[in-house]
């Protein structure tokens, strides 16, 4: 048996989740009240850049499983699982801000006309499932019974989509086998295939999953970052260190790449909120907010590190290339881009900046950058500038015609913040080059 599916919230989760889901077999509505954002997924067209979901998107909407509205009573009405994707972005204080998810469980308890699982997709504090249940019990128009469950979401940006379809794991909290009835057969595509891990679990463990998974892996990227800060003054090579900690298959190699710092809409929220969520609970997670700290921390070094190469920054012309978090996506939320771009504007250096696809993501929130140019290619970024700075590793990066960028450029200084070029390479080319935690 099949179950109606409504996504409430159309961002990044909600559109990966409710395409997906669609494409199980599945009937799926996804609401958002962006009335704008919605006619243009009526249209096929995504919003957002993510391999293969435009594909998805236009594949399921013609076999009729996938639907958009902004009725979210249409959508709660003739749906069994509602699921919440809504924003939960943070607060001045580091706390999540839940105002959108409890918008949508009031809506939800006065749409209520049967059984209903209410699913958290969103990443939220512990005890929002708890909440939400409070909120709907408290706000329905009439009884209905309805089980919570915490269904967190473990999405790489630029792989979502394969995530989706082939997790590490699925994990659901509930607290009736009704609802773990019900949540496996919405999953039933994974659960059948038995190489997907389920770990069912209570609301509270489920959502404490999700910030310890990404605070941990934020840890380990500022890990390396503080080891590559410590290799560049006594000569090891950064590079070797990682690779040989990664052949250890207790610590492994995934998020061992020194960089200029973690950035986009995970970890930084995430890691803030945990750190949060212990001090309310008397039970400080030290670890986590030194984190945070020091990936602060590692992007004014970088800035720092640029500074000194050129002996001032007053009216330098500094080319950025990569703008977004990470590749593959145009994510630009607390992208280590912004702090560093900022800092050297404000200490008088001057921008020109290129990114395969974020240019209009930063084109507003770099608007305080006032003498920021924006270029059509890495080529446009390198003419006449001081220094090179790669701060996002797209593939296109890997590969530019060093001869043509040293011709162009004014002074040949390269800072390969991403390390994705060897040091004998680009200094046979004449560079002055600059890595991360590579003497």
């Amino acid at each position: 048996m099949s179950h109606r599916i409504t996504v409430v919230g159309t961002g990044y989760v909600g559109l990966v989740t409710g395409t997906c889901l669609s494409d199980f077999g599945l009937n799926v509505i996804c609401v958002d009240n962006n009335e704008e954002r919605i006619e243009t997924l009526k249209g096929g067209v995504v919003p957002i850049y993510e391999p293969g979901l435009d594909l998805l998107v236009g594949k399921n909407l013609e076999a009729g499983r996938l639907h958009f509205t902004t009725d979210i009573k249409y959508g709660i009405e003739n749906s069994e699982v509602i699921f919440l994707a809504v924003g939960t972005p943070a607060n001045d204080n580091g706390s999540a801000d839940l105002q959108y998810i409890e918008v949508v469980a009031r809506d939800i308890a006065r749409c209520m006309n049967s059984y209903k699982i209410i699913v958290n997709k969103s990443t939220v504090p512990v005890g929002t499932a708890r909440l939400v249940k409070k909120i709907v019990q408290e706000n329905q128009a009439e009884p209905c019974s309805f089980d919570m469950v915490s269904n967190p979401e473990f999405l790489r940006e630029g792989a979502a989509v394969h995530d989706f379809m082939h997790p590490d794991r699925v994990v659901v909290g509930a607290e009736s086998d009704k609802a773990f009835g019900i949540m496996k057969n919405v999953y039933r595509t994974l659960f059948l295939n038995q190489k997907t891990p389920f770990l069912f679990t209570d609301l509270e463990t489920a959502e404490t999953i999700k910030y310890a998974s990404n605070a941990f892996l934020a840890m380990k990227i500022t890990f390396i970052n503080e080891i590559s800060a410590l290799c560049e003054r006594i000569g090891a090579n950064v590079i070797d260190v990682a690779r040989g900690m990664g052949m250890d298959g207790r610590i492994g190699s995934k998020f061992l790449n020194p960089g200029p710092g973690y950035g986009g809409s995970c970890l930084p929220k995430d890691t803030s909120a945990l750190a949060r969520i212990g001090n309310e609970h008397g039970a400080r997670i030290t670890l986590v907010e030194t984190t945070i700290e020091a990936n602060a921390r590692q992007k004014q070094r970088m800035v720092d590190k640029i500074e000194a190469a050129l002996g001032g920054m007053k009216d330098k012309i500094i080319g950025i290339l990569g703008l977004s978090f990470k590749p593959e996506t145009d994510d630009m939320r607390d992208a280590p881009s912004l702090t560093i771009i900022q800092e050297l504007y404000e200490r008088g250096a001057r921008i020109k900046a290129y990114d395969p696809r974020a240019m209009d993501e930063a084109r507003w929130r770099l608007a305080s950058v006032k003498n920021i140019v924006f270029c059509d290619d890495e080529y446009g970024v390198a003419k006449n500038a001081d220094a090179l700075v790669i701060i996002t590793e797209w593939n296109q990066f890997r590969g530019l015609d060093l001869s043509r960028i040293k011709e162009l450029m004014q002074t040949p200084k390269f800072f390969d913040f991403r390390n994705i070029y060897e040091p004998a390479t680009a200094r046979a080319y004449g560079f002055d080059y600059y890595a991360t935690g590579r003497n």
